[in-house]
Formats: C-alpha cells, sequence, structure tokens
C-alpha cells in the first residue's frame, strides 16, 4: 500500500520528461499511459513481492506467487483509492459529496481494483512458471511484466480515449479476458510441481 506514495512521485516525474519531448500531444499520452503510469505501476508492485516475499522460506509453491501479488495489488490498489478519494472532501454539501464518494469508490473497485489484481496474478503466474525445473526464470518474469503493462495501459488508454459503448465495452472485455486466463494460471500452477 505504501508503494503508492513512490509511485505518484515517479509518474510526475516521467510525465515531467516526457512532456519535454518533441512529440505530438497524441504520443506523449500513450508515453504517459504506459511507461509513465503502467510500468511504474507493475514494476513497485512486483518490486515489492520480490523484495519482500520471493526469499521467503515460506514461499514453497508455484501458486503462492499468484497470490503473493494479487495481495500486492489489493494493496497498491487500496492506497491508490485513498488518495483518489481525499480530494473529494472538498465538495460541498453532504448529499453531493457522499453520492460522488460512492460513485467514484463504485467505479474504482469494479474497474481499477480489478485491473489491479488481474494484472498483478498475470505477473504471478509467469512468477509461478518460472520455479518450474530448466527455465529460464527471468524472460519468464520479464514477460508477464510485459503482459500486465499492456493490460494497463490499453485498460486505461481506453477508459480515457474511448468513445460511446467502446468506452465501457474495450475495459469489460479486457478485464473479461483477463480474468479467464489468471482462472486457467490458478489451475495450471496447481499442477506444476506434480
Amino acid at each position: 500500500m505504501l508503494v503508492t506514495l513512490p509511485a505518484i512521485f515517479l509518474e510526475t516525474a516521467i510525465f515531467g520528461e516526457f512532456s519535454k519531448l518533441n512529440f505530438s500531444s497524441s504520443v506523449i499520452f500513450i508515453l504517459d499511459i504506459f511507461l509513465g503510469v503502467a510500468l511504474v505501476e507493475e514494476f513497485l508492485k512486483f518490486l515489492v513481492v520480490k523484495e519482500k516475499v520471493l526469499r521467503d522460506p515460506e514461499f514453497d509453491e508455484p501458486i503462492d506467487a499468484m497470490i503473493y501479488m494479487i495481495i500486492a495489488a489489493l494493496g497498491f490498489a487500496a492506497g491508490e483509492n485513498i488518495l483518489i478519494l481525499l480530494p473529494l472532501h472538498s465538495l460541498s454539501g453532504y448529499p453531493a459529496f457522499f453520492s460522488e464518494i460512492f460513485g467514484v469508490s463504485l467505479l474504482r473497485f469494479l474497474g481499477a481494483t480489478f485491473l489491479h489484481a488481474l494484472a498483478s496474478a498475470i505477473i504471478g503466474f509467469f512468477i509461478g512458471l518460472s520455479l518450474r525445473p530448466r527455465r529460464k526464470e527471468w524472460s519468464l518474469i520479464f514477460f508477464g511484466l510485459i503482459l500486465a503493462i499492456l493490460l494497463h495501459g490499453l485498460y486505461n488508454f481506453s477508459i480515457m480515449k474511448g468513445e460511446g459503448s467502446l468506452k465501457l465495452l474495450i475495459p469489460f472485455l479486457l478485464l473479461l479476458i483477463s480474468a479467464i486466463f489468471v482462472s486457467f494460471g490458478f489451475k495450471k500452477l496447481k499442477n506444476v510441481l506434480k
């Protein structure tokens, strides 16, 4: 949860650096979404698990990687949600205040929290696969990070730039496909070392 604070500073610094580039605003936006947000957030969640869990003797089964990554994601999403909801206290009038908090909370729970959990579960799946004998550990983990970054970036891009029904349909499909992948991932990792 605490890693959301360095994420804010890193994202802000990266946005500032990208804004100095001599690219169109569309290219800057894509860089911000995929590298400034998705890469930073997915890498920081992975880093927490890598530094605090992967070396722990309690980490002894491939499926644990998915579980720990999901837990890290839920902590990150909770911190992010708190930081997003805090500024809403300035709204005047209690009905508007509670209505706004409820609306934002519901959207963040259904979208962002689920996205964080699924993206991290994908990374966890590839960490778990890397525990199999005769595998190249870091190449699998790197691939999982790339997939999670792409999912996260595409989700953010679609909710920010999508129009009409696509603004809801594309994020929904991304989450649905990811949830199916994660479900199969859990089943596969149960049998990895048997």
